[in-house]
Parts: structure tokens; C-alpha cells; sequence
């Protein structure tokens, strides 16, 4: 294990000379200015501290703590909910992807914001890519509708509206193809 090699201690000697003398002094090795000098006698309790703290992490590991398998099977879980990966086609080295999962909730959040619709699924899918690398994704967003909703087909555009401008402002993709599905009603309070 280095240590610092550009301390030096009040004394003259630099830290790295004490560390690397550590077993000499303890064998009864050690030179006149080590068995007097305060400051190297510090500075070795110190490393001997060090070093015991050291080897009983590296000899004793603690043992796995109980939620471990539940917190390694929810970043599983978390990892397979985010989908596929969709490229923005941007001309970084690499490029930027972002997962379908995100991508759902910006449209999501888009046409909740229509009024009279709420967002019930969401599904982006990939199709291909066009021709400057940008996935071409499809979205089926299915939609619930308050019942009493005089204009369902102004408040259907307005929704294909909101989530076109902000697939390509908020997430920089052009969609490929947008399926809106009413498949319910609400009422105002629930």
C-alpha cells in the first residue's frame, strides 16, 4: 500500500519512509531517530491502526446483508422494465440512447396534459432507424376519456398534437406512427 510521498512530517522524514520502515521498528530494527522522535512515533500508530483496520476488513468481510438478493432482483426487474434502447441518432462518438420506458413517460406526461384525457398505456416499440441513425419508433398510447366530453375528437387531436411536439421536442425523436386508443371513461372526482 503507497502512502502520500509528498508528506513530510514536522521532523524531516516524509511518511512514506515511516510506512515503509513500519515492520523494522517493530522487529527492534529501528535507528536512533525513530526510537526518540515524537512525531515518526505518531505517525506509526497511526499507519499500525491503518494496517489492523485494514487487514480485519480484508480478513473478516461482513456477510451479505439480508435485503440483498430482494435489492439485486429489483434492479433486475427494473433493468427488463425499462424495454429496448432507442437511439437519438445524435452525431456524438456513441451516440445517446434512451430507453422506451423513458421515452413513454415524457409522451405520457404530454397527453395527460390535453385535459378531459388521462394516459392509461403507453407503448414504444422500434421499428428501424432512418437514414442520419435516429431509431423510428411507433407509439400506441391508450387513453381513458371524462365522461360528459363534449369534444372527444378536438381533445383526440389535441392529445396527437401534445405528444408529437413533445416526442421530438423533450426526447428529439419523429414518430414513425401514432396509434391513440380510447378504451374507457371517467368520471370527474376519480
Amino acid at each position: 500500500m503507497a502512502v502520500n510521498q509528498d508528506y513530510e512530517l514536522p521532523c524531516g522524514r516524509e511518511l512514506e519512509t515511516v510506512w515503509g520502515r513500519l515492520d523494522e521498528v517493530g522487529t527492534d530494527h529501528a535507528d536512533e531517530h525513530e526510537l526518540t522522535c515524537v512525531h515518526c512515533r505518531t505517525a506509526r500508530e497511526s499507519l499500525l491502526a491503518l494496517r489492523a483496520a485494514t487487514d480485519e476488513l480484508i480478513t473478516e468481510p461482513d456477510p451479505p446483508p439480508p435485503d440483498l438478493f430482494g435489492r439485486i432482483m429489483s434492479a433486475v426487474r427494473a433493468e427488463v422494465r425499462r424495454g429496448q434502447m432507442v437511439d437519438l441518432g445524435t452525431p456524438e462518438p456513441g451516440g445517446v440512447e434512451i430507453s422506451e420506458q423513458a421515452v413513454a413517460v415524457v409522451l405520457r406526461y404530454a397527453a395527460d396534459s390535453a385535459g378531459d384525457v388521462r394516459a392509461r398505456r403507453v407503448r414504444v416499440r422500434t421499428v428501424g432507424v432512418d437514414n442520419g441513425g435516429a431509431s423510428r419508433v411507433e407509439v400506441e398510447l391508450t387513453l381513458s376519456i371524462r365522461l360528459g366530453n363534449d369534444d372527444g375528437g378536438e381533445s383526440l387531436a389535441r392529445v396527437r398534437e401534445l405528444v408529437t411536439a413533445a416526442a421530438a421536442a423533450r426526447v428529439g425523436l419523429s414518430l414513425e406512427k401514432l396509434d391513440l386508443l380510447v378504451e374507457d371513461v371517467y368520471e370527474d372526482g376519480e
